[in-house]
């Protein structure tokens, strides 16, 4: 729970058009919770008329049919993976049960009353809120859509019938948070879409007197608490998309045109507010474009079957996002790991095998055409034909597009700098979005290193939001990030899990990124005042040099910190670190070279501490080691060539110089306080190496050379 001085640090960062709007909120709250809103009389026999066109399921390659039918088949079975968690009770789930800490969230408290932010209390609420956002319902709709299945069909109507039974309106975790509302809504539009031709559709939807309450309590809820404010950041795009879908498509309400036309003002103004004109979400955080990305996409299309389309403002916001996306991506299309990620998805109709990225990139070829410079989108998805089926017309967008790939996005600060293999993303933007920035990282100057698609010097992510302080703390932090920390704090400040209370300011003060020749990028910022961090990064060929100045205030103690990625292998002499990985020799061996680089990591993991210790190996065991980086040999590194080799996959190398001024130790796998950890996505964490150099920082110098 949060303590007096959060709310009193939260208040002030508010304005004083916010606080009338959250006073007018508490009123509406305390009115729902002494007797339910009313609704309507249900229409009478309403029809479902939002199907999709004839013969668009034949549209859908048998590849992504597979891998669709492959998740579908393991919900059947009753298991999925919930951030790291795997469930097996999804034949008939728990939906107020946290499968990891075992907690079960109170299921007949008023909603508002429920203490979400209490681990200890409710468990993990997102744990607990994830599979009520019924995207794996939708999985399973599909499945039936494409096969005609009804075992499919069935499996829904009895998780649906259970959860509109175990969770009446304004009752229990599952109506705090409006993003969950809004998701939620969108999922139950999709499954009515792709269960059009099965029998039981009907009585499960339109003639159903439960789902008519459930549908008319979450727009009610979603039209009279749209997020505000310092908080209209995604949750208003999620709030905003599920009322306009399910207005949309289950328009039977005498409310209904209100909410339709109120939600696509609002997601109309919303995203253009989240958006920079570059295209680049607001937050700063990848995920978050594309949640939002896919998020505004279904909105928009579901409002132009209904023939109430978008204005031509909201298209040019989703094509300037769409070509964003495809400006960062390196070249496995993969984006930047920036800010927060929590894995979120708009609408899931794929499996879990599906390219997320690749998905979107190929949604916006459709319904936008793709540019020359564009990167080639490999394989194809189940989404992209089902949704660009419902645009009534192309997308009227009357932005101008880029004709070249924009390296440099000045007004998100994102620098990707390119040569061959070998991308580099540079932080020198905002520290976030709105006066708490929620989902940043306080990352300013930070590097992310990638080769053929391979992280070399990572982010390492996010991990958790509530729960676990300290690890929250610890991946948003400025030493949790390849930069420069002074003082031993961070550049901004931190007033909560989701508050920043003071935002370290970056200038980015020279870009340079000609076809041919080295690429150049400079910033500072003035998180240190007096002292100013300034870094200039430039890339030659297959060199990366990195050079680390304070200026003003001289003295002061940092830490210069470099996380290599997970697949990474060193061996150490001295100030000079040479990397060895796995080399994927193209789509198809990502997943191989990532296997293979985890069982080396595995291997490390189960060295002895007397092995360790007796050979001074990095590793987990050997994390607390400080002082000089002494002349290491990894012994493992040998039977990763190996089982690599025999994989068909070869090694690649690279040498690390570290400047000598300071004075460097490894780091990996420790928890108090955490440090060398790598977090794939939300709620897991692997042990990764990470090098520290302490000292008192004047000009620093890194050399980064790809063999």
């Amino acid at each position: 729970m949060m303590g007096p001085g959060w709310y009193l640090r939260r208040l002030s960062r508010m304005g004083p058009a916010e606080v009338v709007g959250r006073a007018r909120h508490a009123v509406v709250q305390r009115q729902w919770r002494s007797g339910l809103p009313m609704a309507p009389e249900w229409p009478w026999h309403p029809r479902f008329t939002a199907t999709l066109p004839a013969g668009v399921l034949g549209k859908v390659s048998a590849e992504a049919v597979s891998r669709l039918l492959a998740t579908a088949d393991e919900l059947m079975a009753g298991r999925a993976e919930y951030f790291g968690v795997v469930r097996s009770d999804m034949v008939s789930p728990d939906w107020f049960l946290d499968p990891k800490t075992g907690r079960r969230a109170p299921s007949d408290v008023y909603a508002f009353d429920v203490p979400y932010r209490s681990e200890d209390e409710v468990g993990d609420i997102k744990q607990i809120w994830e599979p009520s956002r019924h995207q794996h319902l939708t999985v399973l709709a599909a499945a039936y859509a494409l096969t005609g299945t009804p075992a499919y069909a069935t499996r829904v109507a009895a998780h649906l019938r259970s959860w509109w039974a175990e969770n009446p309106p304004l009752q229990g975790p599952h109506w705090v948070s409006g993003i969950e509302l809004g998701i939620r809504l969108l999922s139950w539009v999709w499954t009515r879409r792709l269960l059009d031709g099965w029998a039981g559709a009907p009585e499960l939807f339109e003639d159903n007197p439960d789902f008519q309450l459930q549908l008319w309590h979450h727009q009610n809820w979603l039209a009279n608490l749209r997020s505000h404010g310092s908080s209209a950041n995604n949750h208003v795009i999620a709030e905003d998309a599920g009322l306009l879908a399910a207005a949309c498509a289950f328009g039977w309400f005498p409310e209904s045109a209100a909410w339709r036309a109120s939600a696509t003002r609002s997601l109309d103004v919303q995203l253009g507010r989240n958006t920079f004109p570059s295209g680049l979400n607001a937050e700063l955080a990848s995920e978050y474009h594309g949640l939002v990305l896919e998020l505004g996409l279904a909105a928009a299309l579901e409002a132009d079957a209904a023939g109430t389309p978008v204005p031509d403002s909201t298209w040019d916001v989703l094509l300037r996002m769409t070509d964003a996306l495809a400006s960062i991506v390196d070249n496995k299309v993969h984006p930047p790991r920036q800010g927060d990620a929590d894995d979120g998805f708009g609408l899931i109709v794929d499996g879990v095998e599906t390219h997320r990225w690749a998905s979107l990139l190929a949604s916006g070829e459709v319904l936008f055409g793709r540019l020359d410079w564009w990167p080639p989108v490999p394989g194809d998805d189940v989404r992209t034909p089902l949704l660009a089926s419902l645009a009534a017309r192309t997308p009227r967008a009357t932005g101008i597009r880029p004709g070249r790939r924009p390296a440099h996005l000045r007004d998100a600060g994102m620098t990707i700098l390119r040569s061959g293999r070998v991308w580099a993303r540079c932080d020198g933007g905002p520290h976030g979005f709105l006066s708490i920035a929620a989902h940043a990282h306080a990352d300013a100057l930070s590097v992310e290193v990638r080769h053929d698609g391979v992280e070399i010097l990572a982010d390492p992510g996010t991990f958790c939001y509530h729960g676990e302080p300290q690890w929250r703390s610890y991946f948003r932090s400025t030493l949790g990030h390849n930069t420069l920390e002074l003082n031993a704090r961070d550049q901004s400040i931190s007033g909560g899990p989701f508050l920043w209370t003071r935002h370290a300011v970056t200038k980015v003060l020279d870009v340079r990124t000609p076809p041919d020749g080295p690429s150049h990028w400079s910033a500072a910022h003035d998180g240190y005042a007096p002292a100013v961090h300034r870094r200039t990064v430039e890339l030659d060929g297959e060199v990366l040099t990195i050079v680390d100045e304070v200026l003003g205030e001289q003295g002061s103690p940092g830490r210069l910190a470099f996380h290599l990625g997970p697949a990474v292998t060193v061996m150490l002499d001295g100030t000079t670190v040479h990397l060895r990985w796995a080399a994927p020799g193209g789509m198809a061996d990502v997943s191989t070279a990532s296997e293979a680089g985890e069982a080396a990591v595995a291997a490390r993991g189960q060295v002895s501490r007397a092995e360790a210790a007796s050979r001074g190996e990095v590793g987990a065991s050997a994390a607390g080691r400080a002082g000089h980086l002494g002349a290491v040999a990894d012994p493992l590194v040998g039977q990763l060539s190996g089982s690599l080799a025999g994989a068909g996959v070869g090694v690649r190398t690279a040498v690390l110089e570290l400047p000598p001024e300071l004075s460097w130790s490894v780091h990996r796998g420790e928890v108090e306080p955490p440090l060398g950890w790598y977090s794939a996505g939300f709620g897991r964490k692997e042990p990764s190496t990470t090098l520290i150099g302490s000292g008192t920082p004047g000009q620093l110098t890194t050399l980064l050379r790809f063999s």
